[in-house]
């Protein structure tokens, strides 16, 4: 979740020292305390070999997610081997020093537990629901493989083959996941770390060898390089028992921190077309580099959503209005994410309705574009986002894996825990002149993309 902070002198002074201080010379201002509750209530403190846990104690019913972020995604693959974040993701599940390989899932599905793994550009995760009085295996197993996974030599060719088999079934059988994957090399760059595909490209996968996981492992896989988070059935006393008999065995290591570099000037490709035949509708893209909660103004990222959200938040939004229900377009909509390590994007999308043509659609969002530029957005529609915005996404809190990650997603990418606690809070402090000061700044980036994928 994005940062803004608000500063406030606070009320609940006693009279006498509102008077001293009246007549003291002036201070700076103390940012104001949160008047919301926390929505997790989490509590979180580290082990000592820098190993941080996160506690969201919840006793609704007797079952616990346990999850094990690391600071290191894609974004952290070496030059020439993208791809080993995730293909290493792969290999975490072929055994480790006291767990024989496939024996984990085995071990959690016996206990009636679900058990996986996802990569992303920021963080690479390791997740299991189970049953609370299981949380002793599954930690066990998981401090297991964070000590040291074996990267068995003789399957690693086997995976190495499912995952260039995943790749052709997630993005080169759907055209537009492969769409997506040549717009973000054109506009960052085929080796930039937002310009590389998630899972690598076909050829650096192939390239990928055990020494290369191994120092990858090293390099960024250490306890002061993870987080631990824990949510449901389990109070702290024993959570903090277990920890230490399982993780904090674990010796502390030197790891090499996230550093993500500069962003390219300009697009590689202003723009770009891609052609399906199993497509049937013309879709339209364009992407703006932004600044988010970790990178460049981050004053302007809890803004930025707003901002998403009066362009192309639903049948309310200007987008919506202008395309949608004027007939040019099927869909249309505008997304932003703040909480990422390094920069991001602010994107516009929508969805060609024949037989009107390219040209009038990208006249239109231009338009758009330029009158929130020029003219900025309305406090009432900064009201409607920010109610939209917190009713919708409170909705999706309940389920057991909502906790873990979104506290483990926020702190692993170095934001604070009160950034997703109190960010209802946050976002209803934004204010119509930063939500225009945002689309000022943001909206004229020449760092910026525009494509089409169309019908063959």
């Amino acid at each position: 979740m994005p940062l803004t902070r608000r500063t406030a002198i606070s009320a609940a002074l006693p009279l006498a020292a509102g008077i001293a201080a009246a007549e003291a010379p002036a201070r700076a201002q103390q940012p104001a305390p949160f008047t919301s509750r926390p929505i997790f209530g989490a509590k979180q403190w580290r082990l000592a070999n820098g190993l941080r846990v996160v506690l969201a104690e919840s006793h609704r019913a007797p079952v616990v997610a346990h999850y094990v972020f690391y600071g290191a995604g894609s974004g952290e693959d070496p030059q020439g081997i993208g791809g080993v974040a995730h293909f290493m993701e792969h290999m975490m599940f072929k055994g480790s020093g006291n767990v024989p390989s496939g024996d984990f899932s085995r071990l959690v599905a016996r206990q009636g537990g679900q058990d996986n793994a996802f990569t992303s550009r920021d963080v690479t995760a390791y997740y299991q629901h189970v049953e609370s009085s299981r949380l002793a295996l599954v930690m066990r197993m998981e401090a297991d493989r964070m000590a040291g996974p074996l990267f068995n030599p003789a399957e690693f060719e086997a995976e190495r083959s499912v995952v260039i088999e995943e790749r052709r079934q997630v993005v080169e059988s759907q055209p537009r996941s492969k769409f997506r994957e040549a717009f973000d090399a054109a506009m960052w760059g085929r080796q930039h770390w937002r310009g590389r595909p998630i899972i690598g490209w076909e050829e650096e996968i192939r390239a990928i060898s055990r020494e290369d996981m191994l120092a990858f492992f090293s390099a960024r896989y250490a306890p002061g390089n993870a987080t631990l988070v824990v949510a449901g059935d389990v109070e702290e006393a024993r959570l903090r028992e277990l920890a230490e008999q399982t993780y904090g065995l674990i010796p502390a290591r030197a790891f090499t921190p996230r550093n993500r570099g500069e962003i390219p000037i300009a697009p590689a490709m202003p723009r770009i077309e891609q052609t399906s035949p199993v497509t049937r509708e013309a879709s339209f893209s364009r992407a703006i580099a932004a600044p988010s909660a970790t990178w460049g103004e981050t004053r302007h990222a809890w803004p930025l959503e707003v901002l998403a959200h009066v362009l192309g938040g639903g049948t309310g939004s200007r987008l919506h209005r202008a395309l949608v229900e004027s007939g040019i377009a099927v869909a249309a909509g505008a997304g932003y994410d703040s909480d990422v390590a390094g920069a991001s994007i602010f994107s516009v999308s929508a969805t060609l309705r024949a037989p009107n043509t390219r040209e009038a659609l990208e006249q239109i969002v231009e338009a758009e574009l330029r009158r929130l530029v020029q003219d900025g957005v309305t406090e009432a529609e900064v009201a409607r986002s920010i109610r939209q915005t917190t009713a919708g996404a409170m909705l999706a809190l309940d389920g057991l894996g909502a906790a873990p990650r979104m506290l483990g997603g926020a702190l692993a990418i170095g934001l604070p825990m009160e950034d997703v606690e109190h960010w209802p809070e946050k976002l209803r402090a934004v204010t119509t002149e930063q939500v225009n000061e945002a689309a000022r700044a943001v909206l004229v980036n020449p760092l910026t993309t525009a494509g089409w994928l169309l019908p063959a």
